[in-house]
């Protein structure tokens, strides 16, 4: 509430439309920055301004207010059961079948092995970080910590490699471990939430147990809604019904996969990935191709700007305390050298297996980036200290990953290809 009005969540999405395009303006025109680093940058400079505004007009109450109002937007369940649907459906529209097979394995492996890795050595890190700062985490929270942060962000990863340049088969692998990983680790999330909050008790049994229903039902629903889509797509040609159908198949999906208690993103990644190759090869016309496709990519545009400012806002949601400040850059340097791991070892274990050029590790990891599925995870985690320092640590690495490893990752390849190490030669890593 401000000044006495009640803010629906219309008007809260009203808002943020506005203000995403206000700030997309300035950035085109002025900043010129890629538009989801430039969003994030100017949503966490916004945030701060507003933090500041009971300083410049003491009394007024203003900047409490809007904090209180960027503090209230529920980001868990906006972007988990909301904006990603639509967001990982559309980006698997637009990944190559073809391509992904190819760089199969090592999506298989890395978006399953590489995140139960990755969340043991950024958990145990974590641990050894919090004790020597002095702060006080059990290890079982920290292990949520690492499962929370060690998804790729599907939609920060896709937006990277529109401005890199690498193969194809790399492109396609990359954009298709950050897709399943993301339902994955959700999973594993989910997990040892689970036991970290003493709901379940562990066994490795149990969690395998969860984790092939929720991830292989997840494929199953996901092959399910995507061939009921396809058949009615190729009985008919009227590209507005189809169009509705695609959208019927996100929303009506997602919510049955909540139902059924399988990953909604496994799914949505699946479905998309076959009306994106069968359907649209098969089962469209040339007119339903172009509405469907350009329907979804500004679908894709418009959240992907909404989903970059909210992370950039939510910064006046962190706490302040100078030790947490410290966790989290402390922490930035631990996921790197997590993800170096677990994408190095499991690579290098494939080597016979593989097709993919000597770009395919240092894209893999400085491409990994963190997004707003790790974010939304951590603000939904209940009260209490370890909520506090999971939250603050995973906005730093988040922030990070997007402004820096984002900003330059394309000049990265480009110094890379300069020296010669190029996709060129597809029988190394």
């Amino acid at each position: 509430m401000i000044a006495g009005v009640v803010i629906t969540p219309f008007d809260a999405a009203a808002m943020l439309i506005v203000l995403a395009a206000a700030l997309g303006y300035v950035n085109y025109r002025f900043v010129k920055l890629p538009q989801s680093i430039g969003l994030t940058v100017m949503g966490a400079v916004a945030s701060l301004i507003v933090v500041g505004l009971d300083l410049l007009l003491p009394g007024s109450g203003l900047g409490a207010e809007i904090v209180r109002f960027i503090a209230g937007i529920d980001f868990h369940e906006t972007l988990m059961n909301g904006m990603l649907s639509f967001l990982l459906f559309a980006g698997a529209l637009h990944v190559d079948w073809h391509d992904m097979k190819r760089g199969g394995w090592p999506i298989i492996v890395l978006s399953t092995i590489g995140v139960l890795l990755s969340t043991g050595l950024i958990g145990g890190g974590f641990y050894l970080l919090a004790q020597a700062i002095g702060l006080h985490m059990p290890l079982t929270w920290c292990l949520v910590f690492g499962a929370l942060i060690s998804p790729t962000d599907p939609v920060a990863v896709m937006g990277v490699l529109q401005r890199a340049k690498v193969s194809p088969t790399l492109e396609a692998t990359v954009a298709g471990e950050s897709l399943f990983n993301d339902g994955v680790g959700v999973v594993v999330f989910t997990i040892i939430l689970a036991t970290a909050l003493g709901t379940e008790p562990f066994s490795v049994g149990h969690a395998a147990h969860l984790f092939l229903v929720e991830a292989g039902g997840g494929v199953l629903l996901g092959l399910a809604i995507g061939w009921v889509g396809y058949r009615a797509m190729r009985s008919i040609d009227d590209y507005k019904l189809e169009v509705l159908i695609s959208l019927a198949m996100v929303m009506g999906g997602y919510t049955l996969a909540s139902w059924l208690h399988v990953s909604g993103p496994v799914a949505m990644a699946v479905a998309g990935l076959l009306i994106g190759n069968e359907g649209v090869r098969t089962a469209m016309s040339e007119t339903t191709r172009t509405y469907l496709l350009g329907f979804w990519s500004l679908i894709d545009d418009i959240l992907n700007a909404v989903l970059f400012l909210l992370i950039g806002l939510e910064v006046v949601t962190i706490p302040s305390d100078l030790r947490l400040l410290a966790l989290g850059l402390c922490a930035i340097p631990l996921v790197l050298l997590a993800r170096t791991f677990s994408v190095t070892g499991p690579l290098l274990a494939m080597r016979p297996l593989l097709t993919l050029g000597p770009l395919a590790v240092p894209t893999l990891i400085w491409g990994g980036l963190r997004g707003g599925i790790s974010v939304a995870l951590a603000l939904g985690l209940p009260d209490g200290n370890a909520r506090s320092i999971a939250l603050a640590a995973t906005y730093v690495v988040v922030l990070f990953s997007v402004i820096v490893q984002g900003g330059t990752i394309a000049r990265l390849l480009g110094w890379l290809d300069r020296h010669g190490v190029t996709d060129r030669d597809p029988g190394s890593v």
